[in-house]
């Protein structure tokens, strides 16, 4: 996730700690954690003060030229500081702590154009222009490393950029309101943080009993960043095609009980049908899609297969 600005220490030397990234990223819980390495939080071009004098040119008259002169710059080491805080706000998954485009191990052609698609979009991204930073939408069997995708991204923008993100899994969301309600506060009061961030990754879209409570709630948060111009990134276990085939959509168009809402979306497959016309099609506007298949393998459930030991009495069969 390092940058060129945050690689390299001052006097050239990698640390054996950081590897010369100068800061190191743990989980701490049920969160992914960044703080500063030991290595740098002596900073030997400051000296400690944050701030550093940058000789520059410019013109002020045409009589008198072009002349130098000195202003004050924050230091690599505030930038850096203010960077570690600013993945601490993004709530990334503790699990996620490690997730890189380097580590990400693609198993067909499909994650391989899933892994480009996030690593171009990170690598392109222009931090505060929202006409250029089209979002992506990243469907998939489980385990197939959306999450690993949106958590790289997510550190390359925070940690190389400075770019104000945030990361949160939709049912989550949906639990933490309504722990809310209880304590006296509105939906809004926790929506409104992430409406305003300038990066959000919503996992999980489409999960949930597809209540109008949950509905409203992913209306109204992708309605405001949708209205706002704000890059928004997903990843989802539903299908992006936009109806069944062979068959017309049923997706819904207006209101529903809670009870026609779960029996319409108990055996639904595809986002569309999870979502309803009015968010699938703001997402086709908002964002790419790029769609894992659906044999695409559990990379989760095969590292497990790899690890697990051979039954008793014999060996495992290496072609199996």
């Amino acid at each position: 996730m390092a940058g060129p600005q945050m690689a390299a220490k001052a006097n050239g030397e990698a640390c054996g700690e950081c590897g010369g990234r100068t800061y190191l990223i743990e989980r701490r819980g049920d969160l992914a954690s960044a703080r500063v390495c030991t290595c740098s939080e002596a900073c030997p071009v400051c000296g400690g003060r944050g701030h550093i004098l940058v000789e520059k040119e410019g013109t002020f008259s045409k009589k008198v030229g072009a002349r130098t002169y000195e202003v004050l710059q924050p230091c690599m080491c505030t930038l850096r500081r203010k960077r570690v805080a600013l993945f601490n706000d993004v709530q990334m998954p503790g699990v996620m702590a490690h997730a890189s485009f380097d580590n990400y191990r693609p198993f067909n052609e499909a994650q391989d154009r899933g892994r480009g698609v996030a690593m171009h979009f990170a690598h392109q991204y222009v931090k505060g222009d929202t006409a250029k930073n089209k979002g992506y939408v990243l469907s998939g069997p489980v385990g197939t490393g959306k999450t690993h995708l949106l958590a790289a991204t997510l550190g390359h923008l925070v940690l190389e950029m400075g770019v104000r993100s945030r990361y949160v899994e939709i049912s989550l969301l949906y639990a933490t309101i309504r722990r809310g309600f209880q304590d006296g506060k509105s939906g809004g009061e926790i929506i409104g943080p992430l409406s305003e961030v300038e990066v959000l990754a919503i996992d999980e879209l489409g999960k949930g009993r597809g209540s109008p409570f949950e509905m409203e709630t992913l209306d109204e948060l992708i309605a405001r960043r949708y209205n706002a111009g704000r890059t928004t990134l997903f990843a989802t276990n539903y299908s992006l095609e936009p109806e069944r085939k062979g068959a017309r959509s049923t997706a819904p168009t207006g209101y529903r009980t809670t009870e026609d809402a779960r029996t319409a979306m108990k055996d639904a497959e595809l986002l569309r049908e999870r979502v309803g016309e009015r968010i699938y099609s703001r997402l086709c506007e908002m964002c790419s899609f790029v769609e894992l298949p659906r044999d695409t393998p559990d990379r989760r459930r095969t590292r497990q297969e790899m690890d697990a030991p051979p039954p008793m009495g014999g060996m495992r069969n290496p072609g199996r």
